[in-house]
């Protein structure tokens, strides 16, 4: 089920957030996952609308964040990728909030792979990410909305 999370979830959700970038951004350095995670956890999870999903028992295993009509984070924990739960997120993101573009690291070719496979296009690319570090930026946005 794809629910709104409470502020006592944010624990859980910057584990997921960490379990997964360590399992798919391997381009990052230590340093760089230590300098994003308390802004995550401190300001990007207020400045977005929150979605979690939950499995049978109400465990969290993945979430994302949207601002306007853009995907602004989607995150899997790490034991639970490969299961369709980006995709339910997703779909749900685009069908019921109307997202229609994203921003992914190109390094995260597995990321950008996905958001192909889910209607996306690369429109732009930026060579340093929003916090001025050197990981390119691929705006992505939605071929067509079905």
């Amino acid at each position: 089920m794809i629910v709104q999370p409470t502020v006592s979830d944010y624990k859980r959700l910057i584990h997921i957030w960490e379990a997964s970038v360590r399992a798919t951004h391997d381009f990052l350095a230590e340093q760089d996952l230590q300098f994003y995670k308390p802004l995550i956890l401190n300001e990007y999870f207020y400045n977005v609308q929150l979605l979690c999903h939950k499995d049978n028992s109400l465990k969290i295993t993945g979430f994302m964040g949207i601002a306007e009509d853009k995907l602004e984070m989607l995150f899997i924990d790490a034991d639970e990728r490969g299961r369709g739960i980006g995709k339910k997120l997703l779909t749900y993101a685009i069908q019921q909030l109307q997202v229609k573009q994203v921003d992914v690291n190109e390094q995260n070719a597995q990321a950008v792979e996905f958001y192909k496979h889910m209607g996306f296009c690369v429109v732009k690319r930026s060579e340093l990410d929003g916090a001025g570090k050197p990981y390119p930026i691929l705006t992505m946005v939605l071929r067509y909305s079905g």
